[in-house]
């Protein structure tokens, strides 16, 4: 069982991470990298966990990255409180019905600051309405012992939700609450705390900005709902489906009147700026009434692709929130041709980890 973290270790890893991020920026003349820690222990929000059986019993186990070997996981201090708490009460209750432990395979579980939560039951079978039954039943034990709860049942081509497939979060950004729609089985940032201070910093980089803000990849609107109030008007756009529902919800939820999202990826917002594409999603829009002085860009791993990269030095300022700073510099490269940093940050999204996760705020020379 791996359920040790190296807590004492915490503030000498994240120095060394700085010091790797700082050498990563020098090249591009960033200034000395403001640093946001992360609580040291229950700041995960999400974990999915495989479910062994052995000789009739069962347990959480996840795998070593590095030898593929198993382990088993009764307690998970990386996850939330309420996750472990969740975790320790949730397998007695399944060993007590064949029908919910037949042929589990996987446990996921998302968790609010807000103190609600999502526990999904994958199977290797079909979901019948005796697994439902026995699924309701465990959702009244589960709330009965306090939890604001919502179970959801997936099985090949299967997915039963037995009220909804989502949480609201409330994240607060310098004292103002916000309210996010989370929805299952679709991305959200994993360490709540890291990302609300994520959330501070750009209103704080972005504050007394003129014109209109373009952001591209916005997921559930999670930056672009907190940025609003600092522009005349928001544009965004995301690809998948459920992050789009969750933003439209999300700017009701929160009073926001200046955001529009559009459903595009990066890359085909960028062919129609280009004249490459037209596009019907983009009918009734009028692009032009548009003065996006400043670009918001959070991309996947991969980074910007060279065409966005060319669209984004269009821009006054760009703000630039990056998983990967190796794809970061990659871009930088070119974007540091026209601009320079600003401001520069390291978010710990994921203690005793290499991951980084880096913001700069560039300026037009």
């Amino acid at each position: 069982m791996q359920d040790l973290l190296p807590i004492e270790q915490y503030d000498y890893l994240l120095v060394e991470k700085k010091q790797k991020l700082t050498a990563l920026l020098s090249p591009f003349g960033a200034p000395e990298l403001t640093v946001f820690a992360s609580p040291a222990k229950h700041y995960r929000m999400r974990a999915e966990f495989r479910i062994w059986h052995d000789k009739g019993d069962f347990y959480h186990v996840m795998f070593d990255q590095k030898t593929r070997q198993r382990y088993r996981v009764d307690s998970f201090p990386i996850a939330s409180q309420l996750i472990n708490q969740m975790m320790s009460t949730l397998l007695p209750l399944l060993k007590k019905e064949n029908v919910l432990y037949h042929r589990l395979f996987q446990i996921d579980y998302l968790s609010t600051l807000s103190n609600k939560l999502i526990v999904s039951l994958l199977y290797h079978k079909e979901l019948n309405e005796q697994w439902e039954q026995a699924a309701q039943q465990l959702k009244k034990q589960l709330q009965a012992l306090g939890f604001d709860v919502q179970i959801i049942g997936r099985a090949s081509k299967q997915k039963i939700c037995l009220e909804q497939e989502f949480v609201d979060e409330i994240l607060t950004v310098h004292g103002q609450p916000y309210l996010y729609r989370q929805v299952e089985n679709s991305f959200t940032q994993p360490n709540a705390i890291v990302n609300q201070k994520m959330l501070e910093w750009a209103v704080d980089c972005t504050r007394n900005s003129q014109g209109d803000l373009l952001e591209l990849y916005c997921g559930n609107g999670n930056f672009s709902i907190a940025l609003a109030k600092n522009f005349r008007k928001v544009l965004a756009t995301e690809i998948a489906k459920p992050s789009v529902s969750a933003a439209q919800f999300n700017i009701a939820a929160n009073n926001i009147d200046n955001l529009q999202i559009i459903r595009m990826s990066a890359e085909e917002f960028t062919q129609a700026m280009n004249g490459v594409r037209t596009f019907n999603r983009l009918k009734g829009i009028d692009l032009m009434s548009y003065q996006c002085d400043t670009i918001f860009v959070d991309p996947p791993r991969a980074g910007l692709d060279q065409a966005t990269v060319k669209l984004v030095q269009n821009y006054q300022r760009i703000l630039y929130i990056s998983c990967n700073p190796q794809t970061l510099c990659h871009n930088l490269q070119t974007l540091c041709q026209t601009h320079r940093i600003e401001k520069a940050a390291l978010f710990d999204q994921f203690p005793y980890t290499d991951h980084m996760e880096t913001g700069v705020w560039l300026i037009r020379k």
